[in-house]
């Protein structure tokens, strides 16, 4: 019998054309933009939509004020001197108003569990629920649906709050649930019937920024169809804000001069925001509203540096650089960059050099890189 070469040559070159159609459509799910469909916040200066942070900004709103007495009395905690023992050298900060209303109801919650609960995680279930109506996604739309959630949080106040006030006796069964940082993408992937991915996330300053990463890395190997990516902070007690004052981090008058010879220190801040992500295709298919898309994203630690709070330069420019390759964007085409901007004379120098190194290359003064950064 003889063997038919030429047919088994068709038949290979069939499944080698398939295979690669099919390693096409993979490699270009793993590079397809994710689009922001819809968004939520709560800001500092009552911007408790976007449209209204929009309106601070255009009009270069200070949104920066005392700390408020419905957070601690300053007097029993303010001094000058940074070297006061148990004092804080700033009075200042940016705060919400109302983190004490949340209509429990709404969401189901019994009115004594919601006593228990963190506003961080309340602010989080509210801003969320407003995010998917900006996308114009009915939230009870995705009861049970892998959507995904991705919070950046770091801070429990209202846990010491409440266990200094009541001690181990006022313990109850609410205390794990209603203050875990955990509990809190835990309870809305819950309140609202997700199945998706749930996760909290807690790298300091860049929380919400590696929770966009960690959700935009989630859709592109479907684990979820849609992703709420959050970040929520909230100031309840004064030892944090003690504790960066005898670290010097903080401006002492609460002006945070990003980028300039004054720098002298950040202002700490309250807020919450979230963003809906989709996979582009879907959104395009879904007729969604599409207000930025996220081409890349990168994430690495700075490594060993002058000391476990100073930041890396090369490992800046090495994550920069990874952002940029994942997004298959040039550093000559982008114009705009959003920085961290420590307001410090330490912080600040290291990323505008990092940033220098990779986009100030072959550049004229007629295509400048513009820096900003929203603090």
């Amino acid at each position: 019998m003889e063997t038919d070469y030429k047919s088994l040559m068709q038949k290979a070159l069939i499944e080698i054309r398939e295979l690669k159609s099919k390693l096409a459509v993979l490699e270009g799910e793993k590079s397809e933009p994710l689009a922001i469909v819809g968004m939520g916040c709560r800001f500092p200066g009552d911007a408790d939509t976007p449209q209204a942070f929009r309106e601070i900004l255009r009009q270069g709103i200070h949104a920066v004020t005392e700390i408020p007495p419905d957070r601690w009395d300053i007097n029993d905690y303010y001094d000058p001197d940074p070297d006061a023992l148990g004092r804080m050298y700033t009075k200042n900060g940016a705060f919400l108003r109302g983190i004490e209303n949340f209509d429990n109801s709404f969401f189901g919650i019994s009115p004594r569990e919601a006593e228990t609960i963190d506003p961080q995680h309340r602010l989080v279930l509210e801003v969320s629920w407003e995010a998917l109506e900006n996308a114009g996604i009915a939230p009870n739309s995705l009861f049970k649906s892998s959507t995904g959630v991705f919070l950046g949080i770091s801070t429990f106040d209202y846990a010491a709050i409440r266990l200094g006030a009541n001690g181990p006796s006022g313990i109850d069964a609410y205390l794990s649930t209603g203050s875990y940082m955990s509990m809190a993408a835990g309870r809305l992937s819950y309140t609202l019937g997700f199945t998706g991915p749930s996760m909290s996330v807690d790298t300091a300053c860049s929380s919400s920024l590696t929770a966009i990463h960690l959700a935009c890395h989630s859709l592109r190997k479907r684990e979820c169809h849609t992703a709420l990516a959050c970040g929520v902070n909230l100031m309840l007690i004064p030892e944090l804000t003690i504790n960066f004052s005898k670290a010097g981090m903080l401006s002492p008058d609460g002006r945070c001069k990003t980028f300039d010879s004054s720098a002298d220190g950040y202002v700490r801040g309250e807020g919450c925001g979230v963003i809906v992500l989709k996979r582009l295709s879907d959104a395009l298919r879904d007729g969604d509203n599409i207000l930025a898309l996220i081409r890349g994203s990168a994430v690495n630690q700075d490594g060993p540096s002058g000391g476990l709070t100073v930041p890396s330069g090369p490992s800046q420019e090495a994550v920069i650089k990874e952002a940029l390759r994942s997004s298959g964007v040039s550093p000559d085409s982008v114009s705009y960059i959003e920085a961290h901007g420590t307001g410090t004379s330490l912080g600040d120098p290291i990323e505008v050099g990092a940033l220098g190194a990779v986009f100030g290359k072959g550049r004229s003064k007629e295509d400048p890189l513009i820096m900003g950064s929203v603090k």
